[in-house]
């Protein structure tokens, strides 16, 4: 499942982003308003943590935006903001549940996959799946055909990102800024280091090859496509 965390205090949201991506979430965190309204109206999430107070654009804007725009992405308002006006405000505006700061993580992980569960059509599933391709999200472990996968921690991340944009061809300026929260440079080949160890781990010693190369576009994971390039 794909966070946004749209927090400016830098301890708050680091302490937010890793917590959620250790509890196996895809976390895209940005730190001011302007970022966070861009990126909440032109890429898909499940979920967004808002703070209120943010330089250039305040969460109450944001939310309000998105509304006006017909996108229904459920929002957590995170904010030292705890009078009940301001909780009145936040869910009239269109938020789906307030947070008060300061707070315990394990009430904000539950929060948010309260929220996850209310808006998906079926309970969330702890494992993803393609072809013989098994991902294990509490656990972290990944088989295929029945076989033990050892990945790190940034290879399983690398994965879960394909196999839940399946069939979509992911550019590496998007591998890069949602598994290592880092802008690409064309000049480094981390991406593509990376694809090769991963590919290596979950193709090599297999029939059906998942990961393929869309030459000059970017990777992406399937189970029929054919490589078109290293």
């Amino acid at each position: 499942m794909r966070l946004l965390v749209v927090e400016d205090e830098i301890k708050t949201g680091d302490y937010s982003r890793q917590g959620l991506a250790e509890a196996g979430f895809q976390v895209s965190l940005v730190r001011n308003g302007l970022d966070g309204h861009h990126l909440a109206m032109t890429e898909s999430f499940d979920l967004i943590v808002l703070d209120v107070m943010l330089p250039d654009v305040d969460g109450w804007r944001i939310v309000q935006s998105l509304r006006e725009a017909g996108r229904q992405t459920p929002v957590l308002f995170l904010s030292a903001r705890d009078s009940v006006d301001d909780r009145v405000k936040g869910l009239e505006l269109g938020a789906d549940d307030y947070l008060v700061k300061p707070f315990a993580f394990a009430e904000l992980l539950a929060r948010v996959r309260t929220l996850l569960r209310r808006g998906s059509a079926s309970p969330l599933s702890d494992q993803l799946r393609v072809a013989d391709l098994v991902l294990d999200l509490p656990g972290h472990r990944v088989t295929r055909a029945g076989r033990k996968i050892n990945l790190s921690h940034k290879e399983f991340c690398l994965l879960e990102l394909l196999v839940r944009r399946q069939g979509e061809v992911l550019p590496r300026s998007l591998i890069a800024s949602q598994v290592w929260d880092m802008n690409f440079d064309s000049d480094t080949n981390v991406i593509d280091v990376a694809i090769r160890r991963l590919r290596a781990k979950i193709d090599d010693d297999f029939e059906t090859r998942l990961i393929h190369t869309v030459r000059g576009m970017g990777y992406k994971l399937n189970v029929e496509a054919e490589d078109d390039g290293d």
